[in-house]
Protein backbone atom coordinates (compact mmCIF):
# COMPACT_ATOMS: atom_id res chain seq x y z
CA UNK A 1 0.00 0.00 0.00
CA UNK A 2 1.71 3.29 -1.07
CA UNK A 3 2.04 6.10 1.41
CA UNK A 4 0.61 9.52 0.66
CA UNK A 5 3.46 12.01 0.92
CA UNK A 6 1.98 14.88 -1.05
CA UNK A 7 1.63 17.58 1.57
CA UNK A 8 2.81 16.67 5.06
CA UNK A 9 6.16 14.93 4.70
CA UNK A 10 8.07 17.62 2.85
CA UNK A 11 11.39 18.64 4.32
CA UNK A 12 12.97 22.09 4.07
CA UNK A 13 15.10 21.01 1.11
CA UNK A 14 12.04 19.81 -0.83
CA UNK A 15 10.22 23.11 -0.40
CA UNK A 16 10.50 26.00 -2.78
CA UNK A 17 13.89 27.74 -2.70
CA UNK A 18 12.03 30.92 -1.86
CA UNK A 19 10.62 29.55 1.43
CA UNK A 20 13.95 27.96 2.30
CA UNK A 21 15.81 31.22 1.81
CA UNK A 22 13.16 33.12 3.77
CA UNK A 23 13.61 30.76 6.71
CA UNK A 24 17.40 31.02 6.52
CA UNK A 25 17.37 34.82 6.39
CA UNK A 26 14.75 35.08 9.15
CA UNK A 27 16.84 33.00 11.54
CA UNK A 28 20.06 34.83 10.69
CA UNK A 29 18.53 38.30 10.89
CA UNK A 30 16.76 37.55 14.17
CA UNK A 31 20.10 37.21 15.92
CA UNK A 32 21.43 40.36 14.24
CA UNK A 33 18.37 42.46 15.09
CA UNK A 34 18.38 41.11 18.65
CA UNK A 35 21.95 42.31 19.09
CA UNK A 36 21.14 45.70 17.58
CA UNK A 37 18.08 46.20 19.78
CA UNK A 38 20.04 45.15 22.86
CA UNK A 39 23.08 47.33 22.25
CA UNK A 40 21.19 50.45 21.17
CA UNK A 41 18.31 50.06 23.66
CA UNK A 42 15.60 49.57 21.05
CA UNK A 43 13.02 47.26 22.59
CA UNK A 44 9.55 47.53 21.10
CA UNK A 45 8.18 47.78 24.63
CA UNK A 46 9.18 47.57 28.30
CA UNK A 47 7.27 45.58 30.88
CA UNK A 48 7.44 46.16 34.64
CA UNK A 49 6.22 42.99 36.39
CA UNK A 50 6.19 44.48 39.89
CA UNK A 51 3.58 47.08 38.97
CA UNK A 52 2.18 45.30 35.89
CA UNK A 53 3.00 48.38 33.81
CA UNK A 54 3.61 48.33 30.07
CA UNK A 55 5.33 51.10 28.09
CA UNK A 56 6.21 51.41 24.43
CA UNK A 57 9.92 51.63 23.68
CA UNK A 58 12.70 51.80 26.22
CA UNK A 59 12.01 53.41 29.56
CA UNK A 60 14.19 53.73 32.61
CA UNK A 61 13.27 51.98 35.83
CA UNK A 62 11.65 54.00 38.57
CA UNK A 63 11.71 53.23 42.32
CA UNK A 64 7.98 52.41 42.34
CA UNK A 65 8.04 50.05 39.35
CA UNK A 66 11.17 48.04 40.00
CA UNK A 67 13.37 46.78 37.19
CA UNK A 68 11.98 46.65 33.69
CA UNK A 69 11.96 43.57 31.50
CA UNK A 70 13.36 44.51 28.11
CA UNK A 71 13.87 41.00 26.78
CA UNK A 72 10.31 40.64 25.45
CA UNK A 73 10.67 43.94 23.63
CA UNK A 74 14.01 42.91 22.16
CA UNK A 75 12.50 39.66 20.87
CA UNK A 76 9.56 41.55 19.34
CA UNK A 77 11.90 44.07 17.68
CA UNK A 78 14.11 41.29 16.34
CA UNK A 79 11.14 39.32 15.01
CA UNK A 80 9.66 42.30 13.20
CA UNK A 81 13.00 43.28 11.64
CA UNK A 82 13.82 39.72 10.63
CA UNK A 83 10.33 39.21 9.23
CA UNK A 84 10.72 42.30 7.07
CA UNK A 85 14.08 41.04 5.76
CA UNK A 86 12.60 37.58 5.09
CA UNK A 87 9.75 39.11 3.09
CA UNK A 88 12.25 41.12 1.03
CA UNK A 89 14.27 37.95 0.34
CA UNK A 90 11.06 36.17 -0.61
CA UNK A 91 10.58 38.66 -3.42
CA UNK A 92 13.81 37.55 -5.10
CA UNK A 93 13.60 35.14 -8.02
CA UNK A 94 14.13 31.44 -7.25
CA UNK A 95 17.48 31.32 -9.08
CA UNK A 96 18.87 33.94 -6.67
CA UNK A 97 17.24 32.35 -3.62
CA UNK A 98 19.05 29.07 -4.31
CA UNK A 99 22.40 30.80 -3.80
CA UNK A 100 21.82 31.53 -0.09
CA UNK A 101 23.59 28.76 1.87
CA UNK A 102 21.97 27.07 4.85
CA UNK A 103 25.12 27.69 6.89
CA UNK A 104 24.16 31.36 7.19
CA UNK A 105 21.83 30.38 10.03
CA UNK A 106 24.59 29.15 12.33
CA UNK A 107 27.58 31.29 11.40
CA UNK A 108 25.78 34.60 11.91
CA UNK A 109 24.76 33.57 15.41
CA UNK A 110 28.21 32.17 16.10
CA UNK A 111 29.86 35.44 15.06
CA UNK A 112 27.43 37.57 17.06
CA UNK A 113 27.71 35.71 20.38
CA UNK A 114 31.10 37.25 21.33
CA UNK A 115 29.76 40.71 20.48
CA UNK A 116 26.69 40.11 22.66
CA UNK A 117 28.85 38.86 25.53
CA UNK A 118 31.04 41.95 25.25
CA UNK A 119 27.97 44.20 25.23
CA UNK A 120 26.92 42.71 28.58
CA UNK A 121 30.31 43.31 30.24
CA UNK A 122 28.92 45.87 32.71
CA UNK A 123 27.21 42.96 34.54
CA UNK A 124 30.62 41.48 35.37
CA UNK A 125 32.07 44.26 37.48
CA UNK A 126 34.56 43.03 40.08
Amino acid sequence: MPRNTTHQNLSLKEESPRYRSMAVIFSAMTSLFYLISDVWKLPLFTFYPASNRFEWGWSAATPDDGPGMYWYGWIATASIGAGFCAILIGLLPDRMSKKIPLSVTWWTSLLLVPVLIYSLKFYWRW
